[in-house]
């Protein structure tokens, strides 16, 4: 069975963070910190995980991710970063 992943970056150089998903966390972060040419997180690198949640579905990821998004779920957000 595939696991997934929520995972939230953050780029303390330039106080940005991005919240994704994925199957695979190490080949997804070494894509946000290196093989990307395009998209948002090039522009922020470097970047570090501060944060992983595993799910064992697809839909489960996805609706974590999307509720992160939202203005509750960055406000929790905003806590983890000031507690680093």
């Amino acid at each position: 069975m595939e696991e997934f992943v929520v995972y939230i970056l953050f780029s303390e150089r330039f106080n940005k963070n991005y919240t994704g998903y994925t199957s695979n966390l190490i080949e997804r972060f070494k894509s946000h910190n290196l093989l990307e040419t395009k998209g948002y997180t090039l522009k922020f690198r470097p970047w570090e995980v501060i944060y992983v949640e595993f799910y064992n579905s697809k839909s489960e990821a996805m609706k974590r991710e999307k509720y992160l998004k939202t203005g509750i779920g960055r406000e929790f957000i905003k806590k983890l970063i000031k507690d680093l």
